[in-house]
């Protein structure tokens, strides 16, 4: 398959949308509740979201594409809470889970950590539900270490992750 990685640019929200919301669906089914999960894949909220991510700046985000069909989002900025500020924060990356496991996620958090380094930071952190064993995995194999760092969302815990690069 050709692989291709871009900028999302003002029209790609529907893109962004559709993948955010079914990776959501097949991600986190057993750890949100369904009525969190409901609201959390509303298309036109998350249509609306992406377009004023995009229109503000506030988040570099990317697109992986298959063949020019798109597969996998992620999305990072200056890390969000200010006692980390010295840190990127990798806000977040999905992928429809037709092809979990064959390695396009890998690239995109290759292409995300180059990026990340090209904006001079050197540490990046993230947020994950503590439930998603799928997903810490993936971030321990790309050198991401638990840290003491707990949140609650959407009635689950977080915990929070942190690399140098």
């Amino acid at each position: 398959m050709n692989t291709t990685i871009r900028k999302a640019k003002l029209g790609d929200e529907k893109i962004l949308a559709h993948i955010q919301t079914e990776s959501w669906k097949s991600a986190f089914v057993d750890i949100i509740s369904d009525e969190d999960m409901e609201k959390c894949t509303d298309i036109a909220k998350a249509e609306a979201m992406y377009e004023n991510v995009i229109k503000s700046g506030y988040a570099e985000m990317s697109i992986l594409e298959l063949d020019r069909k798109p597969h996998c989002i992620a999305a990072w900025s200056k890390a969000r809470n200010p006692q980390f500020s010295d840190c990127a924060e990798l806000i977040c990356i999905h992928s429809l889970s037709d092809n979990w496991g064959k390695g396009y996620g890998s690239m995109m958090m290759n292409h995300i950590f180059n990026e990340i380094k090209k904006s001079g930071y050197v540490s990046v952190l993230l947020w994950v539900f503590e439930k998603n064993t799928f997903a810490r995995g993936f971030y321990e194999k790309h050198g991401f270490e638990l840290t003491d760092n707990k949140q609650l969302s959407y009635g689950a815990v977080e915990v929070m992750y942190r690399a140098e690069l």
